[in-house]
């Protein structure tokens, strides 16, 4: 099977690019890497009219600390983090995350930016950027607006993206020197999609806690607050007060019925409490 028939376009700025979407008629899809769009092509799975190619716009590929964040362009692909060839904010965190992406050749096609609109919820940067706090900056030709990954991915597969706008940054928080980062995933084999992902920022000295669970049938499940898995407080020993049964029911709350899907995950999410306690 090969993919429909489609206009192509390949805007040399992003404000050329908008004015495409903007007054493009019937589906349009951005093409960047095309780790996931050009599969979904072949399969028909997606039969767009227009394909904009933005992956030479130099607006989309800068990464630079802006005060206490870092502002990466969509374009910046998971091998530029992963080789640090962008700033670390993250004391290494993002490096790690990055690396596990795949394979080496995805890693260096596929994009950040590509990465959440996709918002795959077995995907490691949707999980991942929701419990480092990040937010992402939406472009379309009449402004911008800034919303939390939370807000951002609303479902599998699903997204707040609106017709004519694109991911034009990811903005990541610097980590304090105090916080402990933990991110464990589960794949049945190296380089696939994850079964169960758990990401955790914890911070003893300001006895703050962030827990993300993804991996799921929908999209993940973010505690912004999660000393409820830590007996109500966050403390120094927060491993020692990790709550498995709080995990669960917080599962099955979320739909997970199945025990045994429950149990994977909640074992996962143990295990990145342990990576960042040592």
């Amino acid at each position: 099977m090969k993919a429909a028939a489609f206009s192509y376009e390949r805007p040399t700025d992003l404000n050329a690019a908008l004015a495409l979407m903007a007054k493009a008629g019937g589906t349009t899809r951005i093409i960047a890497g095309g780790q996931s769009l050009g599969p979904m092509l072949n399969l028909r799975l997606v039969e767009p009219d227009l394909i904009v190619d933005i992956s030479g716009l130099s607006e989309l590929k800068r990464a630079e600390r802006s005060g206490d964040e870092l502002v990466i362009g969509a374009c910046v692909t998971h091998g530029d983090i992963e080789d640090g060839r962008i700033p670390d904010v993250t004391r290494g965190a993002m490096q790690r995350v990055a690396s596990a992406i795949a394979y080496r050749a995805v890693r260096n096609r596929g994009t950040i930016g590509g990465s959440l609109s996709h918002a795959d919820p077995a995907a490691d940067w949707v999980s991942a950027l929701s419990a480092l706090g990040a937010r992402v900056t939406l472009r379309r030709a009449a402004g911008v607006r800034d919303l939390a990954i939370e807000e951002f991915i609303t479902g599998a597969l699903e997204s707040a993206l609106q017709t004519g706008e694109i991911v034009e940054a990811v903005r990541v928080p610097v980590m304090t020197p105090s916080a402990r980062w933990g991110y464990v995933k589960a794949c049945r084999k190296i380089g696939e999609f994850a079964h169960a992902i758990a990401a955790v920022l914890i911070d003893p000295e300001r006895a703050t806690a962030r827990v993300v669970i993804g991996a799921l049938e929908a999209a993940p499940i973010v505690l912004g607050d999660a000393a409820a898995l830590f007996g109500g407080r966050v403390t120094g020993d927060f491993k020692q007060h990790f709550d498995a049964r709080v995990a669960d029911a917080l599962l099955m709350k979320a739909g997970v019925a199945n025990a045994v899907d429950r149990h994977i995950h909640v074992a996962v999410l143990g295990r990145a409490v342990n990576e960042a306690a040592a």
